[in-house]
């Protein structure tokens, strides 16, 4: 480990150079041709392109559209560093002169400075191989969005055609006044699983109700009664999120129809809260569909989506302070757990620390603008991730490159 004051200053004289205007022009392009996920090829090539030139070593096409960049310079350690690529189905509502030109997609979640930063940090450290020894491994994740990107990326030999890591490194834009950069040693997001549940009722026309079991009724009363889960099923000293996501059934005003579908996303931060929900679900959905006269059963299906994301406490602390160092003493501090959910730490290979920290990204002028007078409140009211009007302050450009360059440098020998 180094000094953070010297892992502050040596970032800060390697970044010294660094050109706005270029990562402006890199960012915004990737903002126009946003890419769904298992999609993003154009995303990938651009990164590769700017790895080759840097001296990596690419291999494209891992877990389908992923991107591999290896740079050895010596023994020492290796360190990782991950962006993912994929946008969101989301007609973005931003009126920027650089939005994007796919309908119906948009980097609603800040991917496209995720792999901005990632390729600066890149370059970088190529440019200072006199500085440092070991090897770098890059790594541009698709599919996060969707999941399955980094299962997919390992289930294709991420930890065996390629260096191993000693320490991974990641970091998400979010909302909030742009300049802070917050730390969460241990549990610092939670666990998802998805659910389908399929009602099946009797269809059949909407002039005769009498004679169909309608699937629609019963599923808004297990909407309905869903709601009452975490509020009265969960201690309030745990954490939980249930949500209904989508609702289909029907096809036309008078038809009455034999089935719906919803899909359900449950956030957890621990094993037996996420039992308890699922088995509260399960019960309810039955429940329902029995008192309805369901002619068959139910069909719930279980997905399971992301672990926790839980950073090793000392790697994250170390990294928090070369962060505090760099970047200024008040603008580190901690964030605590979130709700949001991560297939980060599954490119981690089993006892391999990996540090995850956020970047915020508000434009000072829509913070100030915020209604609310706390934080909280204006945090509350800003543009957050997945919204169409997610718009990232471009002053971060900068900043997010510098983090991932002094994680790497605080490793590498």
């Amino acid at each position: 480990m180094s000094e953070p004051a010297s892992v502050a200053r040596l970032t800060r004289d390697l970044t010294s150079a660094l050109l706005p205007a270029d990562l402006e022009a890199f960012y915004q392009d990737l903002h126009r041709h946003p890419e769904l996920s298992f999609h993003e090829h154009r995303t990938a090539a651009r990164l590769a392109e700017r790895l080759k030139s840097a001296g990596y070593t690419v291999t494209e096409g891992v877990g389908r559209t992923g991107v591999v960049g290896v740079l050895a310079n010596g023994d020492g350690p290796v360190v990782g560093l991950r962006g993912d690529m994929d946008a969101l189905p989301v007609r973005e509502a931003t009126g920027l002169a650089y939005a994007s030109t796919v309908d119906g997609v948009m980097h609603a979640c800040g991917h496209d400075l995720h792999v901005t930063w990632l390729t600066a940090a890149a370059e970088i450290l190529a440019a200072a191989r006199e500085t440092w020894s070991g090897t770098v491994v890059v790594i541009g994740q698709p599919a996060e969005e969707s999941g399955g990107g980094a299962q997919t990326m390992v289930a294709d030999g991420l930890h065996e055609r390629f260096p191993r890591p000693d320490a991974l490194f990641g970091q998400h834009a979010a909302p909030g006044l742009a300049g802070f950069y917050p730390h969460t040693p241990g549990l610092t997001m939670s666990a998802e699983v998805e659910l389908d549940v399929v009602v099946h009722g009797v269809g059949g026309h909407g002039s005769r109700p009498e004679s169909t079991v309608d699937p629609v009724v019963t599923a808004a009363h297990i909407v309905t009664r869903l709601q009452s889960v975490v509020a009265r099923e969960v201690a309030a000293k745990d954490s939980a999120v249930l949500t209904v996501g989508q609702f289909h059934a029907g096809t036309r005003h008078n038809i009455i129809p034999a089935e719906a579908r919803l899909a359900l996303n449950l956030r957890t931060q621990d094993d037996s809260v996420r039992a308890r929900v699922l088995a509260a679900v399960e019960r309810i959905v039955r429940g329902e569909c029995q008192a309805a006269g369901c002619p068959v059963p139910p069909e719930i299906t279980v997905h399971p989506g992301f672990p926790n994301t839980v950073n090793d406490k000392a790697l994250d602390e170390e990294i928090a302070a070369v962060h505090r160092e760099l970047l200024g003493h008040d603008t580190v501090f901690d964030f605590g757990p979130t709700m949001g959910s991560e297939d980060f730490s599954l490119l981690a290979p089993a006892g391999v620390p990996y540090d995850y920290w956020y970047v915020t990204t508000t434009a000072a002028d829509v913070w100030e603008a915020a209604p609310g007078d706390s934080l909280t409140e204006k945090f509350a009211n800003v543009p957050g991730n997945h919204s169409p009007h997610f718009a990232p302050d471009l002053s971060v450009l900068v900043p997010g490159a510098r983090t991932l360059v002094s994680a790497a440098l605080s490793r590498l020998t």
